[in-house]
């Protein structure tokens, strides 16, 4: 737990970008992956440079950064794994987050003064597990994706107050066992236990009848599809009183290859219902369908609770597509604003003069606003933006903040 008492909100981050907008948009917490070692190897992760830049600024803000290092480390390695904690002992994150044995001694021998946090990846599923990893001396230890509330709460009764206890509560679910797979090595040679999943657990599958070679036969139920593996996002914004009665002390969101458009609204309307929470439970329970839409604004794949409540069932699958909803899409960030008043962003998505968007304020406002000029970087005049990465400012009908994300309903996007 935090000093205020309320669970810490742990948010990813793909980029320092991205890094700088969780810090503002409510996260207490932020955690990154480097060039090696972490299992999002397709992630845009931080170089040596841009992690230095993104603790700074998160230090600045009172706020923590987390390196993963969590792959299954196989011999080849380990010299590099210690070369790497070498450099982060420079660095200075806030902790280190592991699953390997051997990578978590090599870094108790490098950095012993870095925190080392136990990843969902060890399977850590009791509370023998979690008194293990502290004699070894773990602050933190994530817990399975595959445990209940109640298992969580019994944990948290038989381990020492100063044993930390993070969960995920948001984001993508793996098919795999607290995401240990092998489907993609298989099929793809690209190994997700090293950080390279192709996640095939997305694809649409038929099986082949031993005697009848050749003969593809779908896999249907009640006519809605074949997406057999293809799990239903976790979503636990609807119950933070169960969260923080089971002494979870950080809360956590997946995402680390997300948009900023993403992480910003996670992080605000989870910062939004744990604040209004502490505040007051009836200002919570009051607000409840307001979260579910602000939630809902971001691409998901519909809702589940997960394992909270108990096994999961056939209807914490999706079998009849594997795509995103998507409720809005992301413009850009505001980067700078001009003294004419020209917001001065890097372009996401396309759109035109005289649209209608939305500024996305870290406070929680929402400002309606319409597009009345557009310029180049040449300061010359366009009526739209249509090349991805392009530097352009642009003239709202009322003047952003620098670092407010600029989205529009995905319905009207052209």
């Amino acid at each position: 737990m935090l000093e205020n008492g309320k669970p810490e909100l742990l948010v990813p981050a793909s980029s320092l970008e991205v890094l700088k907008v969780a810090v503002m948009y409510g996260a207490d917490a932020v955690y990154i992956g480097g060039d090696m070692y972490g299992l999002r190897a397709k992630a845009k992760n931080f170089s040596p440079q841009d992690m230095r830049e993104g603790i700074e600024f998160a230090h600045k803000y009172g706020k923590r950064v987390f390196v993963t290092a969590n792959i299954t480390a196989h011999n080849r390695d380990l010299d590099g794994v210690r070369k790497y904690f070498e450099e982060l002992k420079e660095i200075g994150p806030d902790a280190l987050i592991i699953s390997d044995p051997g990578v978590f001694m090599i870094a108790r021998e490098v950095c012993p003064e870095i925190e080392v946090h136990i990843s969902t990846q060890s399977n850590n599923v009791n509370y023998g597990t979690y008194l293990f990893w502290q004699q070894q001396g773990a602050k933190r230890v994530v817990s399975a994706r595959e445990l209940s509330i109640a298992e969580i709460k019994q944990i948290r009764e038989n381990i020492p107050d100063d044993l930390e206890i993070e969960t995920f509560i948001h984001g993508a679910m793996c098919i795999s066992y607290s995401g240990r797979c092998l489907l993609s090595n298989y099929f793809t040679g690209r190994d997700a236990n090293l950080g390279a999943c192709t996640h095939p657990c997305r694809w649409k599958y038929y099986i082949v009848e031993e005697n009848r070679p050749g003969e593809y036969l779908p896999i249907e139920e009640n006519e809605r599809g074949t997406y057999i593996f293809n799990s239903k996002d976790l979503c636990m914004i609807e119950h933070i009183p169960d969260l923080v009665d089971a002494g979870i002390d950080s809360l956590k969101i997946e995402g680390r290859m997300k948009t900023a458009l993403y992480v910003a609204d996670v992080a605000r309307t989870y910062r939004q219902a744990i604040d209004d929470y502490f505040e007051s439970p009836e200002l919570y329970e009051s607000k409840k369908d307001y979260y579910m839409t602000e939630i809902s604004k971001c691409t998901y794949r519909q809702f589940t609770t997960g394992f909270f409540y108990g096994p999961t069932t056939h209807e914490t699958q999706i079998y009849d597509n594997n795509t995103y909803v998507k409720g809005y899409t992301y413009l850009g960030l505001v980067k700078d604003i001009t003294e004419d008043g020209y917001a001065v962003m890097e372009q996401k998505n396309k759109f035109c003069v005289g649209d209608e968007v939305e500024i996305m304020k870290p406070s929680g406002e929402n400002v309606t606003v319409v597009v009345e000029d557009m310029r180049d970087d040449k300061g010359d005049k366009i009526e739209s933006c249509p090349h991805p990465g392009q530097i352009f400012e642009v003239l709202f009908s009322e003047k952003p903040d620098v670092m407010n994300l600029i989205r529009m309903d995905a319905g009207d996007t052209k």
